[in-house]
């Protein structure tokens, strides 16, 4: 849930925020050149990767590497007008920073419940003859992640959170940055939802490219063409409903909450029915990293099921959320 910022200050004494501004974008552009440094080391890892005998496997890189490359982009923009204080910037880096946060949040909690068990499955794998690390080290390993964690999904998405939420921050923008800008004309919390319904419509037809447009479809697997079109029919139906929304248009929030609800119940029954391994074969990856995904055992029986379930209930409860803001088209 996006809260709404703090009230701006409207009177002409405020304390300007000007210099944090510009401390917060250097340090939101060096965070795009991490992003962008991301994508040429994914693909030197699985080189390297490959050279030692692993199979090579683009296909399963490409959704983190466009999404390194979008963030890198994004992010250096997104920086670079908050050194300018401009009010599409702070409304856009309150919104990603929220992001950041949910997915952070979900993030830890995935890895708290997986990291045993990764580990268990690296110490099963190591040769024969190999000393086992004793049990404190595995103990201190697991701190370390998930402190590092912590701060990387927790304390800097909150420092921003704080930061472009205050009433001081959004009145320096307002008065340095004086024309109405299009994030002005949508609130807060359907403007995020939009961008986000937005990023997913591109995100689809990726995935009608690069899995060979496998889909679960009501307890089965659509392959081909067919699930292809299926992809590009959802991306025009997310394109559609992020701008609908944006104009504050209840249509397009109908859609969405349609189609979300649909999805979910879709791959539900197919996942409960199907194992994780017959989508990654019929997306043809590489039968040993098929194999490695297995052994790990997070997707066995209805995990997967459960799963979509449990990531689309928080989606539609703020979609219930924001319901207020629309107006009968």
């Amino acid at each position: 849930m996006l809260p709404p910022t703090e009230p701006a200050d409207s009177s002409n004494d405020f304390r300007d925020r000007k210099t944090v501004l510009v401390v917060f974008g250097i340090l939101t552009v060096l965070m795009g050149g991490f992003c962008a440094l991301m994508v040429p080391l994914m693909f030197w890892s699985q080189t390297m990767a490959a050279k030692a005998g692993a199979p090579q496997n683009l296909q399963m890189m490409m959704p983190g590497m466009a999404i390194y490359g979008g963030l890198a982009v994004a992010l250096v923009w997104l920086g670079i007008g908050s050194m300018m204080a401009r009010r599409w910037a702070r409304a856009l880096l309150l919104i990603f920073s929220w992001g950041w946060l949910v997915m952070g949040v979900i993030s830890i909690g995935m890895m708290a419940f997986m990291l045993p068990h990764i580990m268990e499955t690296a110490h099963a794998a190591a040769p024969p003859g190999q000393p086992a690390l004793p049990a404190s080290a595995n103990t201190l390993v697991m701190v370390i992640s998930m402190l590092i964690m912590g701060v990387m999904f927790l304390l800097l998405p909150g420092a921003w959170i704080l930061f472009y939420r205050s009433r001081y921050v959004k009145a320096t923008c307002e008065a340095r940055d004086p024309v109405v800008r299009w994030t002005d004309r949508c609130p807060l919390p359907v403007l995020a939802i939009s961008l986000w319904v937005a990023w997913g419509a591109p995100m689809m037809l990726f995935m009608a490219v690069a899995y060979k447009g496998v889909v679960p479809v009501f307890g089965t697997f659509v392959v081909g063409p067919l699930g292809s079109a299926l992809y590009v029919l959802f991306a025009l139906f997310w394109g559609y409903s992020a701008w609908a929304m944006y104009k504050l248009d209840r249509r397009g929030w109908w859609l969405i909450v349609i189609c979300l609800s649909l999805f979910s119940i879709s791959a539900f029954m197919t996942y409960s029915r199907h194992e994780i391994s017959e989508l990654y074969t019929l997306m043809e990856f590489p039968k040993e990293q098929i194999a490695q995904i297995e052994k790990l055992g997070f997707f066995k029986g209805q995990t997967m099921a459960w799963m979509t379930l449990a990531c689309t209930v928080p989606i539609l409860a703020y979609l219930l959320y924001v319901r207020k803001y629309f107006v009968r088209s």
